[in-house]
């Protein structure tokens, strides 16, 4: 029986972490005119039921709060400042 060696697959540096959608999503909300829903799907390609659901969950468990606002003509979302607890 011969034995054969495994080979193994040299180690790569890891890359820069790629921006996330969530990341774009809270780079809109940050700006200081907000961002309206027709803004966030088209940053992210994500459903509007998506969006509402981001910004319920994930964006809270990062520390950010939400607020929208009636404006004329829709309603725009935004981020006041990251709360830190």
């Amino acid at each position: 029986m011969s034995s054969q060696s495994k080979t193994t697959k040299p180690v790569q540096a890891q890359a820069a972490p790629q921006a996330t959608k969530l990341d774009a999503l809270i780079a809109l909300l940050r700006r200081p005119e907000g961002a309206s829903m027709p803004a966030m799907i088209i940053a992210t390609g994500w459903q509007p039921h998506s969006i509402r659901g981001a910004m319920a969950g994930a964006l809270r468990k990062k520390g950010h709060a939400a607020a929208s606002e009636k404006v004329e003509g829709g309603r725009v979302w935004r981020i006041a400042a990251k709360d830190v607890v």
